[in-house]
């Protein structure tokens, strides 16, 4: 048997010697589309470069793609399980062309590939084409040799791809396995094409017309190739199945899941184990590209992904968190092929499991709520769509859950009565989406960077510099010159500024020349991640395109920066070092006068690791070692144990940054991929201390930090304020604690005795103001009502046990007034309980003191109101309730 993996390998090594450049996957996270959640096809990767806004050193590519269908537009999840070919998680193998090759050598490349390297019968393939496609047609004919019957014209836009209502486009041309006779369905474009026997396996689309507009359409210049082949379907036709869940990776996954949860895998359970195997996969991806479960945008997709899981392993019987066991069966099966897997797998695991361990609540809240609420129900009945908002709203049971879980009862969900009580969520969740992967560039620096390239960046060594003005940009577009009063961005060919990327803020200064040229400049971003624009403002005389200019960093923020920037790996490092090798960075703030880390984490660090961290940080920092930089693949950087970001953008050269020693002689206490500004020796940080650490979101941690002067003069202003404290208590600074430890107890025994001294008043009936001394009699009842100043509302209610023992029989109403508002506890004696409920008695109470409420039990009842000036009317209010004096107006 072919494994899936091989299968891979053979396709990648099949284009890379036919002289494509064999391309890693990107990460699942778009950096060059605002418009998509995730990345779910081959394609995307390489969207500009199709349009023309950005080259690559080669033209023509190949790979195998991480791609994920579960939101939006491109959204399979509700039938991942129950079908044979749906999945959240794919891979996308490809081979692109981008003005290198057309029709002709795809169409040879694909059926090569199909029937000699892999041997997979010409009878049993059929093709389509665009029905206008002659040209495609013909070449089918001439290279495949097949016959008019298996070269289908199809005149949809199944056949026709594009990118959108204007840009590149062109027909396809699709490839179709046949799995048999015994499988009812068609070939494509006739009536029963939507049964299971003929299945797409690749689909080549020929890029060679640009739409202008709705009726202009133009022939492209440089046509193109993008093809797409599902490596699961592929597999399933190598391996000899129909289902792609009888593939050898879904088998593996599949067999854990039965083993783990001892329950048969081909069995009236069998989606169960599908969707766990698929859900395993999107999951463990989307976590190692720097997706974590949350409430909006992406993290919310991956949250409903995982507990459609951890549902289906309930399902199963599963006790115990499932989900986490199962990620090394993941990483045994795609590891060595996607490396990140490996590399994240602990925090893999430790978000699987406290995401089901969270999640084993609310689903045992919605599962109870949803059997109620469907126990009369018979099959074929709808389920309310308040009902449905109930779960989501109270329990966070989403509503695909729910949908799914009475998919095997055969009962619907009233998705419009839901949809109308979800009004406000749904447009909020609209709004919570602002895109995704980088944020989108403007066509205009596109533009300056094909025509100028990449800025060169020479702040590693300098902090000045001579460049040339090679754009000038002001609101949006090109202008040739500015002048004074103008706010504009400015390109140079060089610049020893640093543009914010990487967490680390840009850079500040001046630009000028000799002729009175001078700018301020306030910022500098990034763009494209490779030109680096100067936000200025021009005080002085005139600069145009092509002038030679000056540039000069503010060194003193600068050299904050640096410090900031250095610190943050060594906390990384640190924190890696005291809390475990889960942690891992989940964004950083490097500003001039502070430093902000966010890390994986799934608690609170206590004090004692808190201090740890910081220590570890300063010892390194009083060591004094040099930071090192070396430039390497982003291979070699990882391999040599570099620390990266999951899911960051890497190009072919990346700095790996060395910090410290670490365990022995030959290792270093910090290895990180850097393109930020950092120190040239540790001892330049000076000085580091963390001001707090806190959550961020579920999982993730955040450490706000300080370092040199600015760490300096905050211990300072602290020490300042303890000696203040030790001038006001009359001693020195280190008896400080001992004193306020002191008066802290002094104040409590105070307490103590003024509570006892109250209820002993109370008790004694004297000075406190009361209906009566005593007890007295109302409608033949014994009663004590009684108001007292100043009492601490948790005392009421051994006081009014007190006062029920006196009275042997009787009810008793006491109320404490503080701060103006008012708690009244009412008591009855177990004699009279069945005639008089002390709750109904403390809610009139209640009600007359301007509150709401109050509760306790028949003989003892407690509340409050916000007008402790009604205390007397109240006492007054519950005589008249047991049949004496009436109530005052």
């Amino acid at each position: 048997m072919t494994s899936t993996n091989d299968i891979r390998r053979s396709f990648l090594d099949y284009f890379g010697s036919e002289g494509h450049r064999v391309v890693p996957s990107a990460p699942l996270v778009p950096h060059n589309d605002p418009t998509l959640m995730f990345t779910n096809a081959g394609m995307v990767p390489f969207k500009n470069v199709f349009t023309g806004l950005e080259t690559r050193p080669y033209s023509t590519a190949t790979s195998s793609q991480k791609c994920v269908r579960a939101g939006g537009k491109h959204n399979d999840l509700d039938n991942v399980g129950y079908t044979a070919r749906h999945h959240t998680f794919f891979e996308m193998l490809g081979n692109f062309s981008f003005g290198d090759y057309f029709k002709e050598r795809a169409i040879g490349l694909a059926w090569n590939l199909i029937t000699r390297e892999w041997g997979i019968s010409a009878d049993r393939l059929t093709v389509t084409v665009y029905h206008t496609d002659d040209e495609a047609y013909d070449l089918w004919r001439k290279i495949a040799g097949l016959p008019e019957s298996r070269i289908i014209r199809i005149p949809t836009s199944d056949n026709f791809w594009a990118m959108g209502d204007t840009g590149p486009c062109g027909p396809c041309s699709e490839i179709f396995f046949d799995h048999g006779d015994h499988i009812p369905g068609g070939p494509p474009g006739s009536p029963d094409e939507d049964g299971d026997r003929f299945v797409e396996i690749w689909n080549l689309v020929f890029m060679q017309y640009e739409q202008v507009d709705k009726e202009t359409r133009v022939d492209l210049p440089k046509p193109s190739i993008d093809t797409g082949m599902g490596l699961e379907r592929i597999a399933a036709v190598l391996q000899g199945v129909h289902d792609n869940y009888d593939t050898d990776t879904f088998k593996a996954l599949i067999a854990a899941s039965g083993e783990l949860t001892r329950s048969d895998t081909a069995g009236p359970m069998k989606a169960s184990h599908r969707v766990i195997a698929d859900h395993l996969r999107a999951s463990g991806f989307l976590v190692a590209d720097g997706v974590l479960p949350a409430n909006e945008g992406r993290g919310y997709v991956l949250r409903r992904i995982m507990r459609r899981a951890m549902r289906h392993a309930h399902l199963l019987g599963a006790s115990e968190p499932l989900m986490y066991r199962l990620v090394p069966a993941l990483v045994a099966e795609m590891g060595v092929a996607y490396p990140e897997l490996v590399r994240a797998q602990p925090l893999i695991e430790e978000t699987l499991k406290l995401e089901e361990t969270r999640f084993r609540q609310t689903l045992a809240n919605g599962l109870r709520l949803l059997d109620e609420a469907t126990g009369a129900m018979k099959p074929g009945d709808t389920l309310p769509g308040a009902v449905a908002f109930k779960l989501y709203d109270t329990f966070g049971f989403p509503y695909d859950l729910t949908e799914d879980a009475l998919r095997a009862q055969d009962l619907a969900v009233d998705r419009a009565g839901f949809d109308e009580a979800m009004a406000e969520q749904k447009r909020k969740a609209r709004e919570a989406w602002k895109g995704s992967g980088e944020k989108a560039s403007d066509e205009i620096w596109f533009d300056i960077a094909e025509e100028f390239g990449s800025t060169e960046f020479t702040g590693y060594v300098s902090h000045e510099g001579e460049g040339q003005v090679l754009a000038i940009v002001k609101d949006g577009a090109r202008i040739d010159s500015a002048s004074a009063g103008d706010a504009v961005t400015i390109v140079t060919n060089q610049t020893p500024f640093y543009g914010e990327s990487g967490g680390q803020a840009g850079d500040a200064g001046t630009i000028d020349n000799d002729a009175g040229f001078h700018a301020v400049v306030g910022d500098t971003s990034k763009p494209l991640g490779r030109l680096q624009a100067h936000q200025a403002r021009i005080e002085s005389g005139t600069v145009k395109v092509g002038d030679a200019v000056h540039l000069s960093v503010d060194v003193e923020r600068r050299s904050r920066l640096r410090a900031n920037h250095s610190a943050t790996h060594l906390l990384h490092a640190a924190l890696r070092n005291r809390l475990g090798g889960h942690v891992t960075q989940k964004g950083s703030l490097v500003a001039a006068d502070r430093l902000r880390f966010d890390f994986s984490h799934p608690k609170a660090m206590s004090p004692a690791e808190i201090a740890a961290v910081e220590a570890d940080v300063n010892a390194h920092i009083r060591a004094n070692d040099d930071v090192t930089t070396r430039l390497m693949t982003p291979d070699e950087a990882i391999a040599a144990g570099a620390m990266a970001l999951f899911g960051e953008k890497y190009g072919e050269e990346v700095r790996v940054l060395s910090m410290g020693q670490g365990g022995d002689a030959d290792s270093s206490y910090s290895v990180e991929l850097c393109g930020g500004t950092h120190v040239s020796a540790l001892g330049d940080i000076a000085l580091f201390k963390i001001v707090s650490e806190s959550a961020v979101s579920s999982g993730v941690r955040r450490i706000e930090a300080l370092t040199g002067e600015a760490a300096r003069q905050w211990l300072t202003q602290r020490e300042d304020r303890l000696k203040e404290a030790a001038a006001a208590l009359k001693a020195s600074p280190e008896e400080v604690p001992q004193r306020v430890a002191s008066l802290i107890e002094d104040r409590r025994r105070l307490e103590r005795e003024l509570a006892e001294a109250r209820k002993a008043l109370a008790l004694g009936g004297g000075g406190a103001k009361s209906e009566a001394a005593g007890p007295e009699h109302v409608n033949g009842i014994a009663f004590i009502g009684q108001v007292i100043e100043g009492l601490d509302p948790k005392g009421l209610r051994g006081l009014v046990d007190d006062a029920k023992k006196r009275l042997g029989s009787g009810v008793a109403v006491l109320v404490a007034v503080n701060d103006g508002r008012a708690s009244v506890a009412v008591g009855v004696t177990p004699d009279l309980v069945a005639s008089h409920d002390a709750v109904a008695l403390v809610k009139r109470a209640v009600a007359t003191l301007g509150g709401q409420g109050g509760g306790g039990r028949p003989d003892m009842a407690q509340g409050g109101g916000p007008d402790g000036g009604q205390a007397l009317a109240a006492i007054q209010d519950v005589k008249a309730a047991l049949g004496g004096v009436p109530a005052e107006a």
